[in-house]
């Protein structure tokens, strides 16, 4: 019998501890959903960046290797119409970079793809049934939420703000992720743009807590079993952790951002628009210094890397998206398996001190 304070995640889920490790797409793959599941948490597998094909083998990879539930994620955003005016000013405020660094500024600009829920990755869902499938910028058409759910696989969303909590509830999450200001990667805000409008960890989860009754998941600055503690005493039935995965050996992550996640400060993260066009929280580097973190130039979300592309091509560090969490200096040298074990295991040990 689990010892947990609030067990329902763990029911809801049919796993074994109430550790969700976070989808961070291009920095996970199946390995590291494997090795968590395997240890009892929940493993999450993002697809906005992969190809229907991509998917699929990651998938198979992925069944193969255990038996366990797991979590697919998926971004379900509306593409946006295109701007050629603004797609030409944001490349032209960049053009300085282009010169410096010795790239062909006449060149056709890359695009940047991030790819939202459809029709064909429903079936892939519907041939494959995870367990648990979960979205981020609210969830997808009904029709398309409706062929999921009779999958039998369990609807999780992000909500950063209660009104976006109780949304989700209404419209069928089972359970809710509460994305507090501090986490990394894009913001799952999707019911407002305004920025000020968002909640810090540590008031937004009562808060949603109170205001909706299916379970709460924490998210945002958790990366250690002090974290995971506090978030169940401010009544969540389980947290999400993203940012201390990527130290773990299974993280797919570029030798600058693994140099950036090991030597910044831990007040070098900011939120940006400038990599996607969509607020994300990362290790502030050159561009984001030289520009200003926010921009109203950069083209809608997922276009704005596009024109990016080819300086990071030549200097990562200082034209990359660097996605981390405001408690990414608490990160570990550990493997995925073993950090959802610690992170369970000593935190329950913490929260039973009280």
């Amino acid at each position: 019998m689990s010892q947990w304070p609030d067990t329902r995640l763990i029911d809801l889920l049919g796993i074994e501890l109430p550790i969700i490790q976070g989808p961070m797409a291009g920095a996970t793959n199946s390995s590291m959903v494997i090795a968590v599941c395997n240890a009892g948490g929940l493993g999450s597998m993002p697809a906005a960046m992969l190809s229907i094909e991509q998917l699929r083998d990651e998938l198979k990879t992925i069944r193969q290797h255990t038996s366990k539930p797991f979590n697919v994620n998926f971004f379900c955003h509306q593409p946006p119409a295109a701007d050629e005016q603004r797609a030409r000013d944001w490349k032209n405020l960049l053009e300085p970079y282009y010169r410096e660094l010795g790239v062909d500024f006449d060149a056709p600009t890359p695009v940047s793809n991030r790819a939202p829920f459809d029709a064909a990755a429903c079936e892939v869902l519907e041939a494959f049934r995870p367990e648990v499938v979960s979205f981020h910028f609210g969830l997808p058409e009904k029709s398309l939420l409706d062929r999921v759910k009779a999958t039998g696989a369990k609807i999780l969303s992000s909500a950063t703000t209660v009104d976006e909590a109780v949304w989700l509830e209404q419209n069928g999450c089972d359970a809710i992720i509460a994305m507090g200001y501090e986490a990394g990667g894009h913001r799952g805000m999707f019911l407002s743009e305004d920025l000020s409008s968002q909640v810090g960890t540590f008031a937004l989860v009562p808060q949603v807590v109170d205001a909706v009754r299916v379970p709460v998941i924490a998210a945002g600055a958790i990366a250690d079993p002090r974290g995971v503690a506090a978030a169940f005493m401010l009544g969540a039935a389980g947290v999400q952790v993203g940012t201390a995965y990527l130290f773990t050996p299974e993280a797919k992550v570029s030798a600058a951002h693994h140099r950036a996640l090991r030597t910044a400060k831990e007040s070098e993260t900011a939120i940006t628009n400038l990599f996607t066009g969509r607020p994300a929280r990362g290790i502030l580097n050159r561009v984001m210094r030289e520009l200003g973190p926010m921009s109203d130039k950069a083209p809608a979300f997922p276009l704005a890397g596009g024109a990016l592309m080819p300086l990071r091509a030549k200097n990562e560090e200082q034209f990359a998206n660097l996605w981390a969490g405001q408690a990414f200096t608490l990160g570990k040298e550990l493997g995925c398996a073993e950090l959802t074990r610690q992170l369970a295991e000593e935190g329950l040990v913490r929260l039973q001190r009280h």
